[in-house]
């Protein structure tokens, strides 16, 4: 498994690529993986066990090799989650947040603290579970809300707060 060091946007990335200086990545809680990989196979296995016992009951032995197509699923799925938590990234720089994310395709969200309305934190249940939680931006335009999903509270905490901060020296500048 691959993943990026914490002073670049993620793999494949650069800040060359962005021509931006972040001054240091930060990644998501290895948590948000664990949860989703366990929400995969508590979906997957029972689909792969009922595909494996219906082919082989209706075609015998050959029909096992049914399971074979939601066993490759769940694998990729599996790959799939880990490339794509790998890809999460965020850096606080002086006037802005960045956050980069994707794995086929690639977003850069650039945030304003001065253009911040509201900073959320919220954690479900399973992420409470998990010592998880999500932090979202609101800003004027809709279009720009940002999530940053699977921080430990303590680091979401400190991120709502510092955006805050900022946000709010951002205002009395203006």
């Amino acid at each position: 498994m691959h993943t990026a060091p914490a002073d670049t946007p993620g793999p494949g990335w650069s800040s060359h690529s962005w021509r931006i200086d972040p001054g240091g990545w930060r990644g998501l809680s290895p948590q948000l993986r664990r949860l989703r990989r366990l929400l995969l196979l508590v979906g997957a296995v029972p689909v792969i066990g009922l595909a494996s016992l219906i082919g082989g009951a209706f075609l015998g032995l050959p029909g096992l090799v049914v399971g074979v197509v939601p066993t490759a699923a769940t694998v990729w799925g599996w790959r799939s989650i880990g490339r794509a938590w790998s890809a999460w990234r965020y850096a606080e720089r002086e006037d802005d947040l960045l956050i980069s994310h994707g794995t086929f395709v690639r977003r850069l969200v650039v945030v304003p603290y001065g253009r911040m309305q509201l900073v959320d934190v919220t954690a479900g249940p399973l992420a409470q579970r998990f010592g998880i939680a999500q932090v979202r931006l609101h800003t004027a335009a809709a279009t720009t809300d940002a999530v940053i999903p699977g921080l430990s509270p303590r680091e979401a905490a400190r991120l709502r707060d510092s955006l805050t901060e900022r946000g709010e020296a951002q205002a009395a500048v203006l």
